[in-house]
């Protein structure tokens, strides 16, 4: 049941992101977002948020935390030329999960935008809450594509939350591990990454509860590995226990929540059994903390199902009751044969004992008595910019497009600040 308390809620869309297509018989379907935007206007729930087209990043902005190569790289690429960069597709692993089309970089820098956007206008005070589903594409690396994702919106966004906030927390709620958030601030006590996932013969592999951070992140990395048929009542009993001690010894400033629809039932590529009301628990339970919220996207491959999830976790963040009875809309006949908002779960076995559950939660709250109330150590992603107090991202003022008629023909070629005419100074590379 959402909470009356109203939010002043942002929310960041451009019609432009559901005309972008991976291929022919690819999960990812960008369109999925455009039908939640539907469902949302249907619903009436744009009337109470206020309602943004991003205004595009610059490539620069991108690199705060991707490499300028690997950005380049993906400017120049398309399906036409793709022949001329075998090397590069292999070295930034672009081809098969990650394939080319048209309009790649135009849509990394939509959904980028949004997110980075959002992030700027929790930094204003300007709103409780910023939404961006087209956004929360975890899983890109550094110089790297991976599992769907080019550019990491959820690491850009929360550098850019970290010029106003000590400390970030970010939540992510897909079933697969949010392995390219991690690997970011892994070596940082300013930034804890909670990650709820399947684990175990499971893309990408990676997030054990033993993977705890490094260095002075040492306990800032939070993992639960979960098996399949996790359903609503047990995702409940290790949810908010875990994020509960969370906020309460990190006290963050702000939270990412990454809400990956692909841990609902029924997803085309995943194994878990949550009802939406299950998934938007999550929703409700960080709501209730009264932190500055940005909800991003993420996984979620039936695509019936993710509008259904999106919509209603709207509502719940607006404090909203929606009906179960579906509006008619542009895609109604997607949610045939009942044209309900909630659907019903199956019947597969739930693999998680209760024992197992509460053995790794009592491992994890252990991890969570060793850490500091207040940390403040420098975060060191490898850009100049994305260190302790990156520079401004104006949301107003693209930069110069000095770099762009450098690089426009060569993606190998480093654009240096030199190249560009700008002064280094001599305490960023100390």
């Amino acid at each position: 049941m959402p909470s009356t308390e109203s939010r002043r809620v942002s929310y960041f869309y451009d019609g432009e992101v559901g005309n972008y297509h991976y291929g022919q018989g690819h999960p990812m379907k960008p369109h999925r977002v455009r039908m939640t935007h539907n469902l949302i206007v249907n619903y009436g729930l744009y009337r109470r948020m206020e309602v943004f087209r991003p205004r595009h990043i610059s490539p620069t902005a991108m690199t705060r935390f991707h490499s300028d190569d690997y950005i380049n790289f993906l400017r120049v690429i398309n399906p036409d030329n793709m022949q001329d960069y075998v090397r590069q597709l292999q070295r930034f692993n672009v081809g098969e999960d990650c394939p080319v089309f048209d309009g790649l970089f135009e849509f990394c820098q939509l959904y980028t935008s949004a997110s980075i956007g959002g992030a700027a206008r929790l930094n204003e005070d300007r709103a409780d809450a910023v939404i961006n589903w087209a956004g929360g594409l975890h899983h890109a690396k550094k110089a790297e594509a991976s599992g769907f994702c080019y550019v990491n919106d959820c690491v850009l966004a929360i550098l850019e939350l970290l010029k106003k906030h000590q400390r970030v927390l970010y939540i992510d709620i897909d079933i697969h591990h949010g392995d390219g958030v991690e690997e970011a601030f892994y070596a940082t006590n300013r930034v804890m990454t909670v990650s709820f996932h399947k684990f175990g013969e499971y893309f990408p592999g990676t997030g054990d509860v033993l993977d705890i951070g490094y260095s002075q992140g040492k306990n800032y990395a939070i993992n639960f590995p979960l098996n399949d048929g996790m359903d609503d009542a047990s995702y409940r009993s290790i949810f908010r226990p875990v994020i509960g001690r969370v906020m309460e010894m990190f006290s963050p400033g702000a939270v990412v929540l990454q809400c990956g629809a692909d841990s609902l039932s029924g997803d085309r590529l995943g194994c878990f059994n949550l009802s939406l009301k299950g998934h938007a628990d999550c929703v409700e339970f960080v709501r209730s903390f009264n932190v500055p919220t940005l909800m991003l996207g993420g996984g979620g491959y039936t695509l019936r199902n993710v509008p259904r999830c999106w919509t209603y976790e709207t509502s719940v963040m607006l404090g909203e009751d929606v009906k179960d009875e579906l509006p008619y809309n542009d895609y109604f006949e997607y949610f045939g044969p009942d044209y309900r908002l909630h659907l019903p779960v199956s019947n597969m076995e739930n693999l998680n004992s209760p024992e197992y559950l509460e053995r790794t939660k009592i491992q994890i709250l252990e991890i969570l008595r060793d850490v500091e109330p207040v940390p403040g150590g420098q975060i060191q992603t490898g850009q100049v910019e994305s260190q302790t107090n990156p520079r401004g991202a104006n949301m107003e003022i693209d930069e110069p497009d000095t770099e762009e008629a450098i690089i426009d023909n060569d993606p190998d070629m480093k654009v240096t600040n030199e190249a560009l005419g700008r002064k280094e100074h001599q305490a960023e590379y100390a």
